[in-house]
């Protein structure tokens, strides 16, 4: 199967589970992602929310999709353009998760930026940090130590 047969898969799937989790425009917005994977990269897992601050702001869908490399975030602009982030494993620092009373958030920090992704179906919440989590950790582990005494220094 190639990735964009898993990334529909993941999202069609992730969409009947947790249906309450705002999403629009995922097939544009996985085509983002898609354009930036390498080509010996593997889609492991992905999800879609919205990558802002506010709850009340349901006009910016991610897809969140996590490789066998790193993890990936690709969003369509309306009109002209897109925005794409990469997380690699050394850039990592914590996840936070936040749960209100339908939706919740998961805030990614990372060394010199900060990600909000919202409006997701609350019940999805442990799935995601499990399985960001997990992989940051195990990737971490296979990272030379050279990478950490250069996070503490920046």
């Amino acid at each position: 199967m190639n990735n964009k047969e898993r990334l529909e898969q993941f999202l069609a799937e992730f969409r009947s589970k947790y249906p309450m989790t705002v999403g629009r425009r995922l097939k544009k917005n996985g085509r983002v992602v898609l354009e930036h994977l390498y080509d010996d990269e593997v889609i492991e897992y992905a999800f879609y929310a919205q990558k802002n601050r506010s709850s009340f702001d349901i006009f910016g869908t991610a897809v969140v999709a996590l490789t066998n490399k790193r993890l990936v975030i690709g969003r369509d602009r309306v009109v002209i353009g897109y925005f794409f982030d990469s997380i690699t494993p050394d850039m990592f620092n914590d996840l936070k998760v936040k749960s209100g009373i339908i939706w919740g958030k998961i805030e990614i920090d990372m060394v010199k930026e900060f990600i909000i992704l919202s409006n997701i179906d609350k019940r999805a919440l442990t799935e995601i940090e499990k399985k960001i989590s997990s992989y940051m950790i195990d990737a971490r582990e296979d990272l030379p130590d050279e990478y950490d005494a250069r996070r503490k220094i920046g």
